[in-house]
């Protein structure tokens, strides 16, 4: 498992309500507290897409 780079993570914003992601590192996602959902990451790239994310 590789981990995102900062950089990435500055950028990044939740694709529902454009909210900020805290980066789950054991668990390999990306959380949007606000939201609710989360977003896994794939061979260090994160799925973004709404209809794949997992409720909280």
């Amino acid at each position: 498992m590789t981990e995102l780079s900062k950089k990435l993570l500055d950028v990044l914003a939740c694709p529902k309500c454009k909210g900020d992601l805290k980066y789950e590192k054991a668990k390999n996602k990306l959380e949007c507290g606000k939201c609710r959902l989360s977003f896994r990451i794939e061979d260090s790239i994160p799925i973004m897409l709404i209809e794949e994310a997992e409720k909280l």
